[in-house]
């Protein structure tokens, strides 16, 4: 049985409620393994957002001359600084700037980068070396080095289906669209009696560590402290409302992974990006806040990427599909530095961005100073990116 495709099945909780048959619940479980205080959280922007409608270059005339018809007014931008500043709608954003809490990165990308959602989303998530396809994540392979045993909640997808970023040799990460709905058992019986059906084995082995992973998350969820940071009403903030709470309830996951979607903005950009910069920021802001409050914002490091960026000039009514574009880096006592050069709107690729900093460092940079974990051993050969920690 391979087991990538059958922790689809037991690992991914649609609706709230572990997909095991009835029969599963009766087996044993084991040990959590207790991985330490920092963690990290990635928020991914699903369909390409525009960087340059997101940290704009205002104080360049080829970004008004390129885009016509969706560039934001110098008199909108927000927090100005060496010639960039934040979308209008982003103010969180540009007051954890200001607070020294946000780090951007500037141009990040790849070689040869694709423009297609798929297989681009696909390279940032396995990090590959040459483009080559992988079966696993490249957060699936960190864990499956750092835990010693099978561990399901080393890593928790906030979503309705798994994310091959996740995806390892052993499922040490668990899928979950509503942490306070899972179906668990309280009475577990140890000592399970292996058979000679070694599928079998395995079968109760997810099944077993599922159900452990779930009342893990109970336990957490029941230990947080309360919080009078009042979250949106929205899916992204209820997610990181929900990862909030699992970590003020000690759940010691390494890893957390969320996403929003809907930036793939051909036509009428200028609202939809607009809405989506909107409640990324609050959402953002409230789970930034509700850390800081509770005193865990140095543990906590959070991402925010998107498969690839828009093409720098406007096609009318949006943008298509690009290349390089900033990333987000805010807590985990980051540097709260802009990192890179502004892009260069005068030196394009068939009119797209060239990227200047590989995600991949950024990657390596992660591993090493926020998870102590050197990031060859899981394939990634570049350096890991400096003045980032």
């Amino acid at each position: 049985m391979d087991r990538r495709k059958f922790l689809t099945l037991t690992g991914t909780l649609t609706g709230g409620s572990l997909l095991l048959p009835d029969f599963l619940y009766s087996f044993g479980s084991q040990n959590n393994l207790v991985l330490g205080e920092q963690c990290v959280v990635f928020v991914q922007l699903n369909g390409g957002n525009d960087g340059l409608n997101t940290f704009i270059p205002f104080e360049d005339a080829l970004y008004y001359d390129l885009r016509p018809k969706i560039s934001i007014s110098k008199n909108e931008v927000l927090s100005s600084s060496k010639g960039m500043a934040f979308h209008p709608a982003l103010t969180g954003f540009a007051s954890m700037q200001q607070s020294g809490d946000l780090a951007v990165i500037q141009n990040v990308g790849y070689p040869e980068p694709v423009r297609s959602h798929f297989r681009s989303q696909e390279i940032w998530q396995t990090a590959p070396t040459n483009q080559e396809y992988l079966n696993n994540g490249w957060l699936g392979r960190y864990l499956d080095l750092q835990c010693k045993e099978h561990q399901p909640t080393a890593g928790i997808n906030l979503d309705s289906i798994d994310n091959l970023a996740l995806k390892g040799e052993e499922p040490n990460s668990i899928t979950v669209k509503d942490p306070n709905r899972f179906i668990t058992k309280n009475k577990l019986e140890n000592n399970i009696q292996l058979t000679d059906n070694p599928q079998l084995d395995f079968v109760r082995k997810i099944a077993s560590s599922v159900i452990e992973g779930s009342d893990e998350i109970q336990k957490a969820l029941a230990k947080s402290a309360p919080s009078d940071v009042v979250y949106p009403k929205t899916a992204l903030a209820k997610n990181l409302e929900w990862i909030s709470k699992l970590i003020k309830g000690n759940l010691n996951s390494k890893v957390y992974y969320t996403s929003l979607g809907g930036f793939d903005t051909h036509d009428n950009q200028l609202a939809i990006h607009k809405n989506r910069l909107t409640e990324l920021n609050d959402a953002i802001f409230s789970f930034y806040q509700d850390l800081k409050k509770s005193q865990q914002l140095q543990n906590v490091t959070i991402v925010v990427f998107s498969e690839f960026g828009r093409r720098v000039k406007d096609n009318g009514k949006g943008t298509d599909h690009g290349t390089a574009a900033p990333m987000f880096i805010i807590g985990g006592n980051n540097r709260g530095k802009i990192i890179g050069n502004n892009p260069n709107l005068s030196d394009l690729d068939k009119g797209d961005l060239k990227h200047e900093i590989d995600f991949r460092s950024v990657y390596a940079s992660l591993l090493e100073n926020k998870l102590a974990f050197d990031s060859k051993n899981i394939g990634i050969k570049n350096k890991a990116l400096q003045g980032l920690f």
